[in-house]
């Protein structure tokens, strides 16, 4: 069996595996994981003591992924967790954290800011358009093709 793709289809997929490619090096470059360069990122987006579950939102990563990141960031000094309830909890950089993340992760996240900042208002308007209409379409064809009259 053979997927037959539209050129630009596959052209918009090596794009995007490109862009995941790009940010899997950065991350590597600072010395962390993708999903911990997701979760410090998010930290200094939202600020200290932002929700365990606001970074996995956020990141569209799972409860699971984003924890065993956190704990390993926690055994490497970088962040504490506070408890907010029973479920939530809140994730604080540490004095080294906080170094860290400005030597090793803000500037990557200045270069994306400055990146899109240099669009012009009607492409940075267009690319999200885009995107979304792609991400809802996708969605709502996946979700009637695993329906359950579907098999």
């Amino acid at each position: 069996m053979k997927i037959k793709q539209e050129r630009a289809l596959k052209e918009y997929d090596s794009l995007w595996r490109e862009i995941e490619m790009l940010w899997h090096e950065v991350a590597r470059k600072a010395g962390v994981s993708d999903s911990a360069f997701a979760i410090l990122s998010t930290i200094l987006e939202l600020g200290e003591g932002c929700l365990q579950k606001d970074i996995c939102d956020m990141n569209s990563i799972s409860k699971q992924t984003i924890h065993s990141a956190i704990k390993k960031l926690e055994q490497d000094g970088l962040i504490v967790l506070g408890q907010e309830s029973d479920k939530d909890k809140r994730v604080f950089l540490t004095p080294e954290g906080k170094a860290f993340a400005r030597e090793r992760i803000l500037p990557y996240a200045d270069a994306d800011n400055q990146v899109f900042a240099e669009m012009t208002r009607e492409e940075s308007s267009e690319l999200l358009r885009l995107t979304e209409l792609y991400l809802h379409r996708l969605q709502e064809k996946i979700r009637r093709s695993s329906s359950p009259d579907r098999q």
